[in-house]
């Protein structure tokens, strides 16, 4: 087995940066969906959504940058054009969405897909031994788990 420059096996971490630059694309299309309803948000609920939405938005950004850093660090290249995010990207666009319950859906749908990518990621960095990965990705869905119930419990529903 050859191993990299930070001791995993290197066949194993092309295949971890294969599923992370996966992950960078929906991430990207989910960074777009945010700042997409941030500007376009309108009724009553406008000053606490467009408030909760820039702080969602923020946050992706910065995991975005993490995603990325990530692939570098395992020795890979990350994507960085809209054309390899939208061939890949499994998340929905959202397109033209002001109404808030419709804003906090895609929201929803969106991080549940994100966290199908990262659980499958978290196997398959537990598998190369991959700390780094492994952590990176125990707390994004951690995160994520918790603004999905609070989106729901927001829309009236339970998880």
């Amino acid at each position: 087995m050859t191993r990299n420059s930070i001791g995993l096996d290197a066949t194993k971490t092309v295949q971890l940066a294969r599923e992370l630059n996966k992950l960078l694309a929906n991430f990207q299309i989910y960074y777009q969906n945010l700042r997409g309803i941030h500007w376009n948000i309108r009724g009553k609920r406008f000053f606490d959504l467009h408030v909760k939405f820039e702080e969602l938005y923020n946050d992706a950004n910065l995991k975005v940058d993490m995603i990325a850093e990530r692939i570098l660090t395992l020795g890979e290249t990350p994507l960085h054009t809209f054309e390899d995010y939208s061939e890949i990207a499994q998340v929905r666009v959202g397109k033209n969405i002001s109404e808030d319950e419709k804003a906090v859906w895609l929201i929803v749908e969106s991080l549940t897909e994100l966290l199908k990518i990262e659980r499958d990621i978290l196997d398959k960095s537990d598998d190369a031994n991959d700390e780094g990965t492994n952590a990176m990705m125990s707390d994004f869905i951690t995160e994520q788990e918790k603004t999905v119930w609070m989106m729901k419990a927001w829309l009236g529903q339970t998880v």
